[in-house]
């Protein structure tokens, strides 16, 4: 399967990601030509300008507006592409520079205009709209209200566009990204100084795994979390794919890590035998959290498993182990979902004599399992059906199973056997 893969260790911003996407396109003249053909009328020009961090080759998308790149502009950081519009909302940062505003519709006229295929200007015009309901929600008001500044505007129109011109270019089938890394302190925005991620930005990334790291610099912008929020599927570590091409996307700041989002085109592997069916439909990522103990007992180990099962865990599982002072522990490990991180963190610290836990991400492949019940001579017993990945395997509730036996008296293999022939229940 032809898959994208974003390495987003550094963030994500919109001319980072259409950097790195065109290192992979085969067709960058023509991108080039189209893309300003494009955006000659609103004064705004791209070339790929060559760039080396930490002694690695890449590329810099320029996005020239009237001559000046945004970063140029005092008053107009990255994240501030819009705000609520008022007749006494105005800018001043000791220069002449006038800015004026664009509506939400006024875009949508923008996108319009662009001589690009139909099927790019719908990604675009739907990134747009991730990205100014995201604002709307941070202002307290609704899409139409949103007035965003002109040079955010246009820089976030050439990027958003070039991302969305690349990929329909590159024509992957599937588009796959690990966590995104968002940096960390502050950023000075339109409206005052505000904490990384900025608020459009955690907004953009609801339900996506980020993390803030030690990089104090703000890493994921809010025109790269929409372009990520729209076209990527799964966020998770790389799952194995043979590569055809990398590309490296640079940003402007230089920090002890090289700056740029790194992409991977190449084949995933499908081992599916239906053509219809999605390789990664069954497939996610699940958190496990786990500690050593050495001073708990057998039943306070085993209510604390107890706890967690019934508080949603996916598994709970001891493993003994030796410990320092040469003194016999537990491995005590919970597998859950990644959204309930800080639920069993605190259950942990509540259940157990642990003052520290440890955290994994694994990637992980699953049937999918469905359920029937079938009537048997000894009553109804439930059949669990798991498929995907060509296969297909059936196995009875032994809870049920279990349940007969105690009532009727019979054996275990009695009951399986009557599974044979039995009549479904509608």
């Amino acid at each position: 399967m032809k898959t994208i893969y974003l390495e987003c260790n550094m963030g994500a911003a919109g001319d980072m990601l259409m950097s790195a996407l065109y290192e992979i396109c085969p067709q960058k003249d023509w991108f080039l030509y189209k893309m300003n053909e494009a955006m000659a009328p609103f004064g705004v020009s791209l070339s790929a300008e060559p760039m080396t961090k930490c002694g690695i080759r890449g590329t810099h998308m320029q996005v020239l507006v009237s001559g000046e790149e945004e970063a140029t502009v005092p008053h107009q950081p990255e994240n501030a592409h819009a705000s609520v519009h008022t007749p006494e909302h105005t800018h001043s940062a000791g220069h002449s520079h006038e800015h004026s505003h664009a509506d939400y519709a006024s875009i949508l006229e923008n996108i319009d205009a662009l001589p690009l295929a139909d099927e790019v200007k719908e990604d675009i015009r739907a990134i747009y709209r991730l990205l100014g309901e995201a604002e709307a929600k941070v202002h307290g008001t609704t899409i139409e209200q949103i007035h965003f500044h002109e040079v955010g505007t246009l820089d976030a129109l050439a990027d958003i566009a070039g991302c969305a011109l690349l990929i329909h270019l590159i024509a992957p089938e599937q588009i796959l990204a690990s966590p995104v890394h968002v940096g960390n302190g502050f950023v000075q925005c339109a409206h005052g100084i505000l904490p990384v991620p900025a608020p459009a930005t955690a907004e953009l990334l609801t339900g996506i795994p980020y993390y803030t790291g030690s990089v104090t610099s703000e890493l994921c912008t809010p025109t790269g979390a929409a372009i990520l929020r729209y076209y990527v599927a799964r966020f998770f570590p790389m799952p194995t794919i043979t590569t055809s091409a990398i590309g490296y996307g640079m940003g402007k700041k230089d920090f002890e890590i090289a700056n740029c989002v790194r992409v991977f085109l190449g084949d995933t592997v499908s081992y599916l035998t239906t053509a219809d069916e999605d390789a990664f439909s069954c497939d996610d990522t699940i958190l496990s959290i786990s500690c050593n103990i050495d001073d708990m007992t057998g039943e306070a180990i085993g209510l604390a498993t107890e706890i967690f099962m019934a508080a949603g865990a996916l598994d709970v599982y001891t493993i003994p182990i030796q410990m320092k002072k040469n003194r016999p522990g537990i491995l005590l490990t919970c597998l859950c979902e990644q959204e309930d991180r800080e639920k069993f963190t605190g259950l942990f610290f509540l259940h157990t004599s642990t003052r520290g836990v440890r955290y994994q991400v694994f990637e992980r492949a699953k049937l999918e399992s469905t359920f029937e019940t079938r009537s048997t001579s000894y009553g109804d017993i439930r059949i669990k059906r798991s498929t995907g990945y060509g296969i297909e395997k059936v196995k009875p509730e032994f809870e049920d199973l279990k349940s007969v036996v105690l009532k009727n008296g019979c054996s275990l293999a009695d009951v399986t056997m009557s599974l044979q022939g039995a009549k479904l229940v509608k």
